[in-house]
């Protein structure tokens, strides 16, 4: 074996040891002038070879996204009740599905408008799942819409069911209006669509902060945040939760995850 290829294993072993949290072994005891000639021929290797680095921070990024999944989704396991058994949310589908996909999401969120044609077209291909919609205004104190068209969704909730606030849903998020751009008119044509008539003033305060709390309890940063679990037995195993944007397959892959 070649010198550089003898360095190449050391240097590599070295810090990917060094760097992994799950390595029991003691870390070896070197003299001062030992340390310092180790990390010279380091940083030589690693100027000679960048791509080593490269791998490293492929690999720290891997456990840390590990990490917060893990931490995700044993937050879920301990919140099952408040996410798949709150009155107060809008949720479309059979009631004794086997599988809930749940949603925190702003209708002024421009991710959360990415995700929702997908999401629908995951509704269509399997209605035998409970869509569950968590209204999380996170944007309530940049634009007002956020929060009125948060709370106009829960009441066309509370008197038109699972149709109407689909179709409210649905509506608001056509327009395309997002960041400030959607407007008491968009959400008052959304509403009529969905069949209410009266547009009377509502306040689920309340609610909204009941999901703010949940939110935070669970560790989602911001929106969207998607579970998909299954309505009973639910472990770490058979959750995935996306901290953000997930492809119409990827929420179908852990549909069926969550069958399992």
């Amino acid at each position: 074996m070649k010198l550089n290829r003898i360095w190449s294993l050391v240097v590599t072993t070295y810090l990917l040891t060094a760097l992994s949290p799950l390595h029991a072994a003691p870390a070896p005891v070197f003299t001062p002038e030992q340390e310092a000639q180790i990390g010279k021929i380091a940083a030589d290797y690693l100027v000679q070879h960048p791509e080593i680095l490269v791998e490293v921070s492929q690999k720290l990024q891997q456990q840390q996204q590990e990490r917060q999944q893990a931490a995700l989704t044993a937050s879920v396991v301990e919140n099952q009740a408040a996410l798949l058994q709150d009155a107060d949310t809008p949720s479309v589908g059979p009631a004794k599905a086997k599988v809930a996909v749940i949603e925190f999401f702003d209708y002024q969120c421009i991710y959360c408008s990415r995700l929702a044609p997908g999401l629908e077209q995951v509704m269509k291909s399997r209605p035998d799942v409970r869509y569950i919609f968590k209204e999380w205004p996170i944007f309530a104190s940049k634009w007002e819409a956020s929060s009125t068209a948060a709370q106009r969704g829960i009441d066309v909730w509370k008197q038109k069911g699972a149709e109407g606030y689909l179709k409210y849903h649905n509506a608001v998020y056509h327009t395309g209006h997002t960041e400030g751009e959607l407007t008491t008119a968009d959400i008052e044509s959304a509403a009529r669509a969905a069949g209410v008539t009266e547009l009377k003033p509502v306040n689920y305060t309340a609610v909204l902060e009941k999901n703010d709390a949940l939110a935070q309890a669970l560790g989602l940063s911001g929106t969207p945040g998607l579970i998909v679990m299954p309505a009973q037995n639910a472990t770490p195993k058979n959750i995935t939760v996306f901290a953000g944007l997930a492809s119409p397959q990827q929420i179908l892959s852990a549909i069926q995850k969550a069958q399992n």
